[in-house]
């Protein structure tokens, strides 16, 4: 398949889940911080159970808060997220590299794409999908986010998805121009559509992409 035909293929995919869905808001939180926070409890867990441990820390779910905390006892306050030792210390790291702009996220979004994604991944415990998830979501930098569910969508409806992320990221955006928004629904739709039709076992009788997917990878 060449580049041209990957990119058609990719924009019908999205028009169509577009048609079908509609525009809306994915993401549930607005606050940047809380973002921030929510990206990293979400890994490897739904996000019923993120979000369960940020209500748990409710008014501390601030930076100062975290900052300060005794490790330990912050893991306890997110234990419903899973591997809450693990996150506990991602928490730390990230708010460690927040302080690093004053807790000001005007100053975060000050800086251009390519140094914030470049900090992003040095944090421990931050890889590319959730410095994409923190990019587009908490900061307002576009960036599309791959998943499971993306490469799970995008094999099945016939493309050849490339292993490596940044590959796939950098196709991604390629065919699909947005900005942050655009990209933050396009993500939230790849979500809601995998967990509703394509599922691991999929659902496909009545799928809005089932007269042109090819099932692949099924």
């Amino acid at each position: 398949m060449s580049h041209h035909q990957a990119a058609v293929l990719i924009q019908r995919t999205f028009e169509r889940l577009e048609s079908h869905y509609g525009l809306y808001q994915w993401w549930p939180e607005t606050d940047p911080y809380q973002v921030i926070l929510g990206a990293i409890l979400v890994q490897n867990t739904n996000w019923r159970n993120a979000e369960k441990a940020l209500e748990t820390l409710g008014h501390d779910a601030n930076p100062l808060y975290i900052e300060r905390i005794d490790i330990n006892t912050l893991a306890q306050a997110i234990r419903s997220s899973g591997y809450y030792n693990q996150k506990a210390k991602k928490l730390k790291a990230v708010t460690q590299w927040f302080a690093n702009y004053q807790y000001q996220i005007e100053r975060v979004r000050d800086q251009s794409f390519t140094h914030l994604r470049n900090e992003l991944l040095t944090i421990k415990g931050v890889g590319g999908e959730t410095a994409d998830v923190i990019l587009t979501y908490a900061i307002g930098k576009p960036s599309f986010v791959i998943d499971a569910y993306a490469r799970r969508l995008l094999s099945r409806v016939g493309l050849d998805v490339p292993k490596s992320y940044e590959a796939f990221r950098s196709l991604m955006q390629s065919a699909l121009q947005g900005n942050e928004v655009k990209y933050g629904y396009y993500h939230g739709v790849i979500v809601d559509h995998g967990q509703q039709f394509c599922r691991k076992t999929p659902e496909c009788s009545d799928c809005p992409l089932s007269h042109f997917c090819r099932k692949v990878g099924v």
